[in-house]
């Protein structure tokens, strides 16, 4: 069972070729990326919302060093085992850009676990990168 590592941490695996292809794009210069309206999560691969902070903690409740957690006003929401200093240092109310990176295959129906974000804070310029669960779909 694979869970997905945070951002520098994440193995070079299949599921690493959006980072490649993300990282190829970022080099050619300014991209556009397709904006979705506010009140929804991205649904597509390269796809991009701006929504905002509405909570920030950690990814076990009252454990600080147990890793981040963050919530969005979309109804998204991001974890990772490590502590994410970006996300650290993010308040509630700050505008970001979600963008979906990575949609994991062969999962059961109904089990949506395991996609994956690159959010940036508009605010602090700061972004990371992180899945929507501690595991990802058939996981546990």
């Amino acid at each position: 069972m694979m869970m997905w590592k945070s951002t520098a941490s994440a193995p070079m695996t299949s599921a690493s070729r959006p980072f490649l292809v993300l990282i190829a794009l970022a080099a050619c210069g300014p991209v556009s990326v397709p904006i979705v309206s506010a009140g929804g999560l991205p649904t597509t691969i390269g796809q991009c919302s701006e929504t905002s902070i509405t909570e920030v903690g950690t990814r076990l409740l009252n454990a600080p060093g147990s890793g981040s957690a963050v919530s969005f006003a979309n109804g998204g929401y991001q974890v990772s085992y490590e502590q994410e200093w970006p996300v650290d240092q993010s308040r509630v109310g700050d505008p970001v850009r979600m963008c979906l990176i990575h949609i994991p295959e062969g999962c059961p129906p109904g089990d949506d676990r395991g996609r994956v974000y690159t959010t940036t804070n508009l605010r602090t310029g700061a972004a990371w990168t992180m899945a929507d669960a501690s595991h990802i779909c058939g996981g546990a």
